[in-house]
């Protein structure tokens, strides 16, 4: 996989807002393919594992150290967006 990191950062930072949209899973793959690599366009962020593991992404042991780039993928909770979470 050929990404640029630093491309994805930029492009995640230099369009977070001050509050939600709920739109989280829309901008994460933008970002992501800001810094050149092709996701699947999913309808919900829950759903976005497979998507990125196929661009290459793997996923990292519980309790691993993230770093700036790294995308987490939140499953939905009681009382949360039944949507799930994607972050960078």
């Amino acid at each position: 996989m050929v990404w640029s990191r630093d491309e994805a950062i930029s492009q995640i930072r230099s369009h977070a807002g001050s509050h939600s949209i709920h739109r989280c899973a829309r901008y994460t793959r933008e970002a992501i393919e800001a810094g050149g690599v092709h996701l699947d366009n999913v309808p919900d962020a829950k759903n976005y594992g497979r998507s990125l593991e196929r661009a290459g992404f793997r996923e990292v042991p519980p309790g691993s150290t993230v770093i700036a780039g790294d995308v987490a993928i939140i499953q939905p909770y009681a009382g949360g967006n039944p949507s799930g979470h994607m972050t960078m």
